[in-house]
């Protein structure tokens, strides 16, 4: 094989820093590498100050499922996935609850920074530094909001109770599942397991809108990428087969999707006519993210890891009023900036 690399996006800016990778853009601009079957929207996590250096292998990008029976049986129209807002999530959440008794569940239990992450990009801001050295962001409104939401639902009685939501569970013994909740949240690469689980038919949506959202929420995640080292003895070859993955209708068949849903519209379109109804879901949401994404924030710092935990922490003590929202805003503000400085 030709001398290549798979790795993640941290790992690669590694490499990068160190003038161990070589940039792709010349393949690109030779069309040795063929990316003009390819959304830019898929590329935007392989380049490093502004020159590509990975090739993705596969997407998959943050959503929440739903359960368009019960969103029928509450009379409400399944959401159009582009334009709704949270105002629209809310006023939802509690039609279906009036009207089915059907809850709904706590945002992103499992990780509720991934729920937040998605808010706070839409303002134009990050949930971390650009050094990493602490938070992104100095206004907690969105913060505020993100739990505000959550608060309103529970005092209407119609959402999960947080101390059963955020218990591990399998997708198959969670809430949703059992058909207590009309949503889930997750990433996009999960969906089949829930599926699974819940044994009825869902459907995937991006997360709603902020109000005067300054940009996309959502953006793509990378399985892994293809690079090409700066010492590779076999650079050109190396292209040629970073090509073959990207664009080989015959390859794609062999590999069936399982690095993840294939950057190429062509090859994507062709493997959705192969899949069944539930990965055929998967390839048309990611489709569709493709066109409603932004570019992918930086690695996460060191300290990330103790930070997740104090965010759980405190959305658990949030949503369980064991403090009040000012309070735990007010936490997560000044510990996170004190773990990550």
């Amino acid at each position: 094989l030709p001398d290549l690399m798979q790795h993640d996006y941290a790992y690669m800016l590694q490499w990068v820093n160190r003038n161990q990778l070589k940039p792709l853009d010349a393949y690109v601009k030779s069309n040795v590498i063929d990316l003009s079957d390819v959304n830019p929207s898929f590329l935007e996590s392989g380049k490093v100050n502004g020159k590509l250096y990975g090739v993705n292998l596969g997407s998959n990008a943050v959503c929440l499922t739903y359960d368009p029976a019960v969103l029928k049986a509450a009379g409400i129209p399944e959401p159009d996935g582009t334009t709704w807002t949270w105002d629209d999530f809310e006023r939802i959440a509690l039609t279906i609850y009036q009207k089915t008794g059907v809850k709904t569940m706590p945002f992103f239990a499992t990780d509720p920074k991934v729920g937040f992450d998605n808010l706070i990009r839409q303002s134009g801001a990050a949930t971390y530094a650009s050094d990493g050295k602490g938070l992104g962001f100095t206004d907690p409104s969105v913060l505020k909001e993100y739990y505000a939401i959550q608060l309103r639902l529970l005092e209407a009685g119609a959402l999960i109770d947080p101390e059963v939501a955020f218990v591990n569970t399998t997708p198959a013994e969670s809430e949703f599942a059992k058909g207590r909740s009309w949503v889930e949240w997750l990433w996009s690469n999960q969906f089949v397991a829930y599926q699974a689980g819940a044994n009825r038919s869902l459907k995937l949506a991006l997360l709603p809108q902020i109000k005067n959202p300054v940009k996309k929420g959502t953006f793509l995640k990378a399985s892994m990428f293809f690079a090409i080292p700066a010492s590779a003895k076999n650079p050109d070859e190396a292209a040629k087969f970073i090509n073959a993955f990207t664009n080989d209708i015959g390859l794609n068949d062999i590999l069936m999707g399982e690095r993840g849903v294939p950057i190429a519209t062509k090859v994507r379109e062709h493997m959705s006519g192969k899949l069944d109804e539930v990965n055929q879901e998967i390839f048309a949401y990611i489709g569709h993210a493709a066109e409603n994404s932004s570019a992918i924030d930086p690695p996460d710092p060191p300290k990330s890891g103790e930070f997740l935990k104090m965010f759980r922490d405190q959305s658990m003590a949030i949503l369980m009023k064991q403090v009040s929202l000012d309070e735990g805003v007010k936490t997560i503000m000044e510990k996170g900036n004190q773990i990550l400085q």
